[in-house]
């Protein structure tokens, strides 16, 4: 194949990346933004599979055989509950390709032989997909140890962390310049101690990051992926690599910023791990609650649903750990079918995904049109006559509003307890994902259902 058609073959395929993006951007086209991704990645590997660029076939198709194997295993066995740690440990291996990229294409005897503004951009392209890819690295791998419970929620947040942030970049800085100043043998360690520093910068920068901010954070590292893929690319001078990195890390980029600007977060306090936080908070601070709960009972509340015109029903993460969108789905049917109005209420960070509670309720068949963000209904919230938090924590805490002491303070919730009435469905009264009590469970208007949510919706329903 010529390099004009492997050019355009190329284009073809970013366009298609940019038409994938444009459909993941809505639940409507979700399908369709993934089909055109699928098209834009197959066609890419053919046309550099027939560019002329690429030999060693016989080890080569044999591990993408594998890899694909493995990753179709994955992907079929994933339940959506591990869907957010999957996603982080995959931008780790993004990571990892682009310090090995970066290693290999020193060693590369082409290297060894380039001179004068080459040598020296090139180099500079070695040092940041090192740089880049470490962070993203150790980063990642320690966002899917939080995600998978292996590692503690609460931040991590040792005495001038900041100090220490700038001082491994300055480090950083320092030793890529002796790399590009020197001879072979000693670049070789300069370069192995950048990507020392990028490890453990990037296991600081996420152990400082707390458990309600996850989900900035795995889209954080999903930008931190597509800047390193982008430095691989201009390490290989494949520009559809580059292309492709440069959109999944702009788009990552301003996801993360919509989702800091929704819970009234930093963009700086993702990028540089706990930034602006006190370090002497702590997960847990603030008010003690005061008062007693209610429990409840599945015909109870099946009773207040049948008496109910309007209903809310905000899902968390607690939703997917019980796989319970299915029997709320049901139940939204049969309420429905009543002339009850039901709404689904979805904060911009439920889950530990972005978008995690709408591929849930997308899977059950839920309709996009009963599906709303958090700035749709929070006005709306004291004509509702009864309000179903299924599993949610963080997310409906009044604290956030009412504490400032508290580690989610400032942090916009749905404001549940504005609600004529609300149940809240869970296993125990352990606190959230960031380790906050959750005062909306003492309240009066607040009754608990405990247990599994798939299990006593499932008693709801039958009581319906």
């Amino acid at each position: 194949m010529n390099e004009g058609l492997v050019t355009t073959a190329y284009l073809v395929s970013g366009i298609l990346f940019v038409l994938s993006l444009g459909g993941l951007s809505k639940q409507e086209t979700a399908r369709k933004g993934n089909l055109y991704g699928i098209l834009g990645m197959a066609l890419a590997i053919l046309a550099t599979f027939f560019s002329g660029q690429v030999e060693n076939f016989k080890l080569l198709i044999p591990l993408m055989l594998g890899g694909a194997v493995i990753g179709a295993v994955l992907a079929k066995r994933v339940e959506m509950t591990s869907m957010p740690e999957l996603v982080a440990i995959l931008h780790s291996f993004v990571g990892a390709a682009a310090v090995l990229v970066g290693l290999s294409s020193f060693l590369d005897p082409g290297h060894a032989l380039m001179a004068g503004n080459d040598k020296f951009i090139h180099e500079i392209e070695i040092l940041l997909g090192v740089f880049i890819g470490g962070v993203t690295f150790t980063g990642s791998v320690i966002a899917f140890g939080k995600l998978r419970g292996s590692l503690s929620g609460k931040p991590i947040l040792l005495p001038a962390r900041h100090v220490l942030n700038l001082g491994m970049v300055g480090a950083s800085i320092w030793w890529g310049s002796q790399f590009l100043q020197q001879g072979h043998d000693p670049a070789w360690v300069s370069l192995l101690i950048v990507m020392a520093i990028s490890f453990v910068l990037g296991v600081h920068l996420i152990v400082a990051i707390g458990g309600a901010d996850m989900p900035v954070v795995v889209s954080m590292l999903n930008s931190y992926s597509g800047w390193a893929a982008a430095a691989a690319g201009f390490m290989l001078k494949n520009d559809l690599l580059i292309i492709t990195g440069a959109l999944v890390g702009s788009s990552g980029a301003i996801l993360s910023y919509i989702m800091c600007k929704a819970m009234n977060r930093s963009l700086a306090n993702v990028i540089f791990g706990g930034f602006g936080t006190s370090s002497g908070s702590s997960p847990g601070a603030g008010s003690e609650v005061e008062g007693s709960i209610t429990e409840t009972s599945a015909d109870e509340v099946a009773e207040e649903l049948k008496e109910a015109k309007e209903v809310m029903i905000v899902p968390g993460y607690g939703m997917a750990v019980a796989q319970a969108q299915h029997v709320v789905k049901d139940i939204t049917e049969t309420l429905r079918a009543k002339d009850v109005n039901v709404r689904f209420g979805i904060h911009p960070v439920a889950g530990r995904l972005p978008g995690h509670m709408n591929v849930l309720l997308a899977e059950a068949n839920v309709p996009y049109d009963i599906v709303f963000e958090m700035d749709e209904i929070n006005d709306d919230l004291p004509d509702v006559d009864l309000l179903l938090v299924v599993g949610a924590n963080d997310i409906v805490n009044p604290s956030a509003l009412e504490d400032s002491s508290s580690p989610i303070a400032g942090m916009p919730v749905i404001e549940a307890w504005k609600a004529k009435s609300v149940v809240a469905l869970k296993r125990s009264m352990a606190a959230g994902y960031s380790g906050v009590e959750n005062p909306l469970y003492f309240k009066d208007n607040t009754d608990m259902l405990f247990g599994d949510a798939k299990d006593t919706l499932s008693a709801v329903y039958s009581a319906l």
